[in-house]
């Protein structure tokens, strides 16, 4: 499909939105472009061609982050950056990422079409890597242009089939050899474009979400050991039952989490039963936990007292508990000033808004923590994402596309 980069009228984020999905799509409509995968280069190739034609300035840093180069007049000035990631997870949607790119790369097109140079210069980025859908690890992209991340992070890192990650890099033409730091010091704001991934806007009839905070989130594994023994001959005063001590935690959890805080939620994903057959009680079982909020504070006082209670508990049956933390993301709060620009633009265009918290992670929280960040949400159908049912309406990619034009002007111009 060719795109027409010279006449970005209403309508084109449509039609490239289609054209990106072509590259690495499943049989039941959906892309699949895994991190330094052949599709994954296919596409930031793609992308790299269509910025080249509008004659932004192009470049890939060391761990292949695109960057579109649009230069400000003022020569001493940062650098404002806009974008999202270009990878994805397995047979994911069309929409995840990719609109946040596209629609960076539409915005400032019309602003420079409409207005000629900006005095700051604005950077379009397609970030490599945000969804740790290949190897495990998250933020790659975001976390090496903030200085959190060097090679040192994934030295030791394999993927699934057991390629190493640094192999992987290197089949791309990212040869970790000649890495150099991606760190940036020139950024002066971030802004970041998304589908929401939720059913709010939608439910609330608004056009646009204004994201004030993105939740941190932990993550632990917890494994019960208590004894395997015959479930005929074992009495239940006897029992040192993993499977039942299992279900008292996950209820005990989950009413806690209703009644801790109204926007504080807790997953249990994944169970794990070992002997795991009909006639035996369970000895072993392990599970995932999944904990979310927007203040520090709360979380902290949720796993405290909820895991206190696992270990009063399982002593109190002379069974053994072992926690594992493996994620602690903080919360990051959104640029207070960035988010009223955002309100006073959409009050002035009449669009239906509402202030927002993710609940999901973006790569906005990543570059909160470095520079004054917004993070804006147009509404995602049924809220369905990371699925090839994901869809949102071209009206309202537009109105975003819109909203965000308006902030880049702002913030560039």
């Amino acid at each position: 499909m060719a795109i027409q980069v010279d006449n970005l009228e209403k309508g084109q984020v449509g039609a490239m939105i289609e054209w990106l999905a072509s590259i690495g799509a499943t049989e039941n409509g959906g892309v699949t472009r895994l991190l330094y995968s052949p599709s994954w280069l296919e596409a930031q190739q793609a992308l790299k061609n269509i910025m080249d034609q509008a004659k932004l300035h192009t470049y890939f840093d060391s761990v292949g982050n695109l960057f579109g180069r649009l230069p400000g007049t003022d020569l001493n000035g940062k650098t404002i950056l806009t974008g999202s990631h270009v990878d994805t997870v397995i047979d994911g949607g069309k929409y995840d990422g990719a609109y946040g790119i596209l629609a960076s790369f539409i915005a400032v097109m019309r602003l420079f079409q409409a207005y000629g140079y900006p005095k700051k210069t604005i950077e379009v980025v397609s970030l490599s890597e945000e969804e740790g859908s290949r190897f495990p690890l998250t933020f790659w992209g975001s976390r090496n242009i903030c200085g959190t991340y060097t090679l040192d992070w994934v030295t030791e890192v394999n993927d699934t089939a057991g390629i190493p990650f640094l192999e992987a890099m290197k089949e791309v033409g990212f040869d970790p050899e000649k890495y150099s730091s991606p760190f940036r010091d020139d950024v002066e704001r971030f802004v970041e474009i998304h589908i929401e991934q939720g059913m709010v806007l939608e439910k609330n009839q608004k056009q646009v979400g204004i994201v004030t905070h993105i939740v941190g989130q932990r993550r632990y594994t917890i494994r019960i050991k208590g004894e395997s023994n015959h479930a005929g001959t074992t009495p239940m005063s006897y029992r040192k039952d993993a499977l039942t001590t299992a279900s008292y935690f996950i209820s005990y959890l989950t009413e806690k989490a209703k009644a801790a805080n109204p926007q504080l939620v807790a997953t249990v994903g994944r169970l794990q039963v070992k002997p795991n057959v009909p006639n035996v009680v369970a000895g072993e079982v392990e599970f995932s936990l999944d904990i979310r909020h927007h203040q520090e504070e709360v979380i902290d006082l949720y796993c405290n007292e909820i895991l206190t209670e696992f270990k009063r508990y399982t002593e109190s049956l002379s069974m053994e508990i072992a926690i594992s933390q493996w994620m602690d993301v903080k919360p990051v709060k959104m640029d207070a000033e960035m988010c009223e620009w955002a309100r006073e633009i959409a009050e002035r265009k009449n669009y239906r808004y509402q202030d927002m918290i993710s609940g999901a992670g973006h790569d906005s929280q990543v570059f909160g923590m470095k520079c004054p960040t917004s993070l804006l949400f147009v509404p995602s159908q049924k809220g369905i994402s990371h699925s090839p049912k994901e869809f949102t309406s071209l009206e309202d990619l537009e109105t975003g596309i819109d909203l965000l034009t308006e902030v880049l002007y702002k913030l560039a111009y």
